[in-house]
C-alpha cells in the first residue's frame, strides 16, 4: 500500500487460509467479503486480461508481480464482460494510473464491479505457502476480521469441485463473431468460459465463429454445418461437465475438432483418460513448454488446475515412440529426446503427445492420428502472454483445409518441420 497515494483511509481487510495461515492488509476494491480457492499467478502484466479471464471463476488470484494497477483499466482488452474470479490479492496497489489508454484505476473498476481485493499482502510468502500447501480454500473479508472466526469458516465453506462454474460464465444464447477478411471455414466453438481474444484469433485465421452455450447438444451443433468444431477455456473440474465431454465423443471423428485449456481436459475424457488435480496449477504466462513435433521451446501463457495424465490414454506403440515400451514417469523424457510418442486408444486409436511442460513435466497437448482433432493444454491466443504459440489457430484452419501435417508447419517462418 502506498500511503503517499491513499493516506491509509482504505478499510483493513483479512485474508484467511483453511490450513490456519492469514494476512492482514487492506481493502482494494469492493467492501464484504468472499469465498474461493486461492491461485498464484506469475505474469508481470495483463492484469485486466487476468481478472476478467472467465476461467478463474471462483478462485482468489494472488499476483506475485509486486506493484498492480499502474496503467489502469483500458477499453480493449476484456476478455469477457463481467468479471468472475472471487477476488485479487495484491502488494501494493495503484490508484492513480497513468498510460493514454486507461479510463480508470483497477481498484476503482473492481469495487464498481463488486470484486473484493486486498493489497498489503506479502504475496511471497503468501505464494511459498500456496506452493507447499497447494492451491486450498480462502476468503477475504473487510467485515470479519478475527483470524479464528474466518479460517473456520473457510474450513466449513464448499470446494471448487463442488460446484459447475462452466454454467454461470457461459453465454446464454448463441451468437456470431465474423470472419476478418475472407470467410474460408464456419465454426462453432463451444463456449464453456471462452476469452474474447480466442474468438479473436479463429477470426483473424478467416473463421466464422458461431459461439453456443456449453450444454448446447452436438446435434443442434452439428446441425450448423460447420467445418469444425472449438471447445473453450473454462473454470473448474471438467468432471462437472459430462455434457461437454458427451459433445466431444459426438463431434470426434465426424469433422475436425481443436480444443483448449479445459477443452483439452474434456478431450482427454472423452478419449478414456484421466484427468488430475495438479498441485497449484498452472498460472502466468512464463511457462516453458516443448513442442515435440519441432523441437522448439515456446513460452506459454496458462490458467489451469486441471489436467490430462498421458499414460491413462492407453499403451505405448513401440514403433512410433523411439521403440520405448512402458510409460516414463516424467514426460520431460521425452523432450529430452526430442521424440512425440504414441499411445493406442481403445476408443479412437493412436493418440499423440505434441507438447510437454518442461518445469514439471505434465502433458501440454495431444493429437489424434487417426481422426482430425487436437489440443492444448495452455492458451496460445496470448491474453496476456507470449505470442510463441499462436499458430495453433492456423493449425486448425490447416486441419480444416485437409493438410495432413497440420501441426508441423511454422507459420512464422513459412516451411514444413
Amino acid at each position: 500500500m502506498n500511503l503517499l497515494v491513499d493516506g491509509g483511509r482504505h478499510p483493513e481487510a483479512l485474508l484467511a487460509l483453511e490450513d490456519g495461515s492469514y494476512f492482514f492488509g487492506r481493502s482494494a476494491g469492493a467492501e464484504g467479503e468472499t469465498f474461493g480457492e486461492v491461485v498464484f499467478n506469475t505474469s508481470m502484466v495483463g492484469y485486466q486480461e487476468i481478472v476478467s479471464d472467465p476461467s478463474y471463476a471462483g478462485q482468489l488470484v494472488t499476483l506475485t508481480y509486486p506493484q498492480v494497477g499502474n496503467y489502469g483499466i483500458n477499453e480493449i482488452d476484456m476478455q469477457s464482460r463481467e468479471l468472475a474470479l472471487a477476488g485479487l490479492i495484491v502488494h501494493d496497489m495503484c490508484y492513480q494510473p497513468s498510460n493514454w489508454q486507461s479510463v480508470k484505476s483497477l481498484p476503482g473498476f473492481l469495487a464498481e464491479r463488486g470484486i473484493v481485493a486486498i493489497e498489503d499482502v506479502d504475496t511471497r510468502a503468501l505464494t511459498l505457502r500456496i506452493r507447499e500447501g497447494g492451491a486450498m480454500k480462502a476468503a477475504i473479508s473487510t467485515t470479519d476480521l478475527d483470524p479464528a472466526s474466518l479460517v473456520a469458516r473457510v474450513q466449513a465453506s464448499a470446494a471448487i469441485a463442488d460446484h459447475n462454474y462452466v454454467a454461470d460464465v457461459s453465454c446464454k444464447e448463441p451468437y456470431v463473431i465474423p470472419a476478418k477478411g475472407e470467410c474460408r471455414h464456419k465454426v462453432v466453438a463451444y463456449d464453456c468460459g471462452e476469452k474474447a481474444g480466442i474468438a479473436k484469433r479463429l477470426a483473424a485465421v478467416g473463421c466464422e465463429v458461431t459461439v453456443v452455450p456449453w450444454d448446447t447438444p452436438a446435434e443442434q451443433a452439428l446441425a450448423l454445418d460447420p467445418d469444425g468444431i472449438f471447445f473453450s477455456n473454462g473454470p473448474g473440474d471438467p468432471e462437472t461437465v459430462p455434457p461437454v465431454v458427451e459433445a466431444v465423443r459426438a463431434c470426434l471423428g465426424k469433422l475436425p475438432v481443436f480444443g483448449i485449456c479445459l477443452g483439452n481436459q474434456v478431450i482427454s475424457l472423452a478419449a478414456g483418460g484421466q484427468v488430475e488435480k495438479l498441485p497449484y496449477g498452472h498460472h502466468g504466462g512464463n511457462e516453458p513448454v516443448m513442442n515435440l513435433l519441432t523441437g522448439k521451446v515456446e513460452i506459454t501463457a496458462q490458467n489451469h488446475n486441471y489436467g490430462p495424465v498421458f499414460p491413462t490414454f492407453g499403451p505405448l506403440v513401440p514403433e512410433l515412440s523411439d521403440g520405448v515400451t512402458e510409460h516414463p514417469s516424467d514426460l520431460r523424457f521425452w523432450s529430452s529426446r526430442h521424440v512425440a510418442p504414441v499411445v493406442m486408444s481403445e476408443r479412437y486409436g493412436r493418440i499423440r503427445l505434441t507438447h510437454v511442460n518442461l518445469n514439471d513435466g505434465t502433458p501440454e497437448g495431444i493429437q489424434f492420428l487417426d481422426l482430425p482433432a487436437f489440443s492444448m493444454q495452455y492458451h496460445p491466443e496470448a491474453k496476456p502472454g507470449p505470442n510463441d504459440s499462436t499458430y495453433a489457430f492456423a493449425a486448425f484452419a490447416r486441419l480444416m483445409d485437409g493438410v495432413e501435417d497440420y501441426l508441423a508447419i511454422d507459420v512464422r517462418e513459412g516451411r514444413r518441420f
